[in-house]
């Protein structure tokens, strides 16, 4: 494969890890609602008059996160909150350009084997599906709801990140294709642990959407027990108070409470694989098993400090930090999975 062409793979990874990155600063900065229009090529030219600004905004003061949450916000602040929704917006198209314009240069010089093309049409069509359940989580919070709702933006994060992951299996079979199923570990073990970490993905989306983190800002407790009191009570489990989640203490509990027992269990686990991976006698299996341990143990510790600073808001910084390091988690789980042995009889 030509080098031009693994670095335009390559450059698509990063794209696509600073697009997820800037999607947690739209949704932790309140501001996915800013824009409340779907227009993929007029969308492209952000308002560029006083008066543009006006309409813009005036069709955010009809929606109800306006209504109930920032009545009376300013233009400038206005302005804050749609350039991260933008910036989201333009990056994805800019994404979208990127890949199109070098694909066809490249498909013509015939610089792509039909494998990689198959790959990358897959690529295509699973973004489609991204972008519209991107709008899908948008429009559910334009009509009632004052935010998003959280297992709609929790399926937009975890079709996104389906994406990374099928892009980062792409790179890797570009860059290193002598290194695939080299290591010793088996990938069974490796394919628990990433279940385990898609799993935590998914908790830590529907804990961000529903703002969880809020009614439990301490660790190791939970506001002074290990296990809330009201996990324990028989009439809080009901299947409304996960629909309305927003309207009780039952769900920010559980969902916490799963969030960090998964966070224990993955912790337990990574380790143990990490050992095992240690004792392998080859190199890029040990050099594996030290980037999967720092990560995973850095993981832990940005949660920990995140969740304790969650006294009256999320802090957005240490919010996108988690989330960043988190697919950076998924990134060196998925190149284990891809050095690990497919066969029977492996470690």
């Amino acid at each position: 494969m030509r080098q031009i062409v693994k670095y335009w793979l390559l450059a698509g990874m990063i794209l696509l890890f600073f697009q997820i990155f800037i999607g947690g600063v739209t949704r932790l900065t309140g501001s996915g609602l800013s824009i409340t229009k779907w227009e993929i090529v007029t969308g492209t030219i952000p308002p560029l008059s006083e008066n543009q600004w006006d309409e813009v905004f005036n069709l955010y003061k009809a929606t109800p996160q306006y209504e109930k949450l920032n009545e009376g916000m300013s233009m400038a602040q206005f302005k804050f909150i749609y350039f991260w929704e933008y910036l989201h917006r333009l990056w994805a198209r800019m994404m979208g350009l990127i890949f199109i314009v070098p694909f066809f240069v490249f498909l013509f010089k015939g610089w792509l084997n039909p494998k990689l093309i198959r790959q990358l049409l897959i690529l295509v069509g699973l973004a489609a599906v991204v972008a519209v359940f991107g709008w899908i989580m948008v429009a559910s919070g334009l009509i009632d709801r004052p935010w998003v709702n959280a297992y709609k933006l929790t399926w937009h994060l975890s079709l996104a990140l389906v994406v990374f992951s099928y892009m980062a299996w792409i790179v890797y079979e570009s860059w290193w294709p002598d290194l695939k199923r080299r290591a010793e570990i088996s990938s069974g073990k490796v394919t628990l642990f990433l279940i385990l970490l898609a799993a935590q993905i998914m908790i830590g989306g529907i804990m961000s959407g529903s703002k969880a983190g809020l009614s439990y800002p301490s660790w190791p407790d939970m506001n002074g027990s290990l296990i809330p009191d009201v996990l324990f009570d028989v009439q809080q489990w009901k299947w409304q108070y996960f629909i309305d989640y927003d309207t009780n203490s039952f769900f920010p509990a559980f969902v916490q409470f799963v969030h960090r027992s998964l966070a224990y269990l993955l912790l337990i686990y990574g380790i143990y694989l990490c050992i095992r991976m240690w004792r392998s006698s080859v190199l890029v299996e040990k050099k594996s098993a030290i980037l999967l341990g720092f990560v995973l143990v850095l993981q832990v510790i940005l949660g920990i400090w995140t969740v304790i600073n969650c006294v009256g808001q999320i802090p957005v910084g240490l919010g996108v930090a988690h989330q960043a390091v988190a697919v950076c988690l998924l990134a060196v789980t998925v190149w284990v999975f891809y050095i690990s042995d497919r066969r029977p009889d492996a470690v």
